[in-house]
């Protein structure tokens, strides 16, 4: 619980400060939010602000046994932002390179999951246009196979794209929504878990009440 400080001091101080003040938040489906794990929370990407979001979404008891999943090559660079995404944010560095075995890939999330953590997984691999959804990459799926014990909860969010667009470091405020959609518990393959999570996907989306202001 030590190295858990950092982290919990810089979201009191600093994340729900901003997100629930600056942000306006339309959370739906709060019935779906994982009480414990094993479980992955697969979501759209289009901000840096939306693991911060989710993550925000948990009581601060929580905190430490919620890690989002992220590509070392970005956060692990050396000096401070490595510390920082490692001890303020509790990320588990995931090798984008293609250079590890997809045996060995997730080595680090299956342990996570071993000892009862609720990852955060983006799908699409990166932040792409800001409310476009991007191809769905299939790595969760193999990650999940034969896990019965880990529900995959699908979430998304909207107007983040906005409020913190890439390439901008400037917080601009706008009302954002994060719905939350039924756990699954079983895909059939790894086909199937790209066009079930792209249907979950599109389905939480249309019910965004900042989409359908557009």
């Amino acid at each position: 619980m030590l190295n858990s400080w950092p982290k919990l001091i810089f979201f009191i101080l600093i994340v729900k400060p901003v997100v629930l003040i600056l942000l306006g938040l339309n959370v739906r489906g709060w019935q779906h939010m994982p009480k414990q794990g094993p479980a992955v929370i697969v979501a759209n990407h289009n901000s840096h602000l939306d693991t911060l979001v989710i993550m925000c979404l948990f009581p601060l008891s929580m905190l430490h046994k919620v890690r989002p999943v992220a590509a070392a090559d970005y956060f692990l660079k050396p000096g401070f932002m490595s510390w920082f995404s490692l001890r303020c944010c509790g990320i588990l560095p995931l090798d984008r390179t293609g250079n590890t075995a997809r045996e060995e890939l997730f080595t680090g999330c299956e342990a996570a999951l071993d000892d009862g953590d609720i990852l955060i997984i983006f799908p699409e691999g990166s932040r792409g246009d800001p409310e476009n959804l991007s191809q769905l990459r299939k790595g969760v799926y193999y990650l999940v196979n034969e896990r019965e014990d880990t529900p995959v909860i699908p979430v998304v969010t909207h107007g983040l794209g906005r409020a913190l667009p890439r390439g901008e470091a400037l917080l601009v405020p706008f009302n954002c929504d994060v719905v939350l959609g039924e756990p699954i518990h079983h895909f059939d393959n790894a086909d199937q878990f790209v066009t079930q999570v792209t249907d979950e996907f599109e389905q939480l989306l249309s019910q965004c009440m900042t989409r359908a202001s557009e």
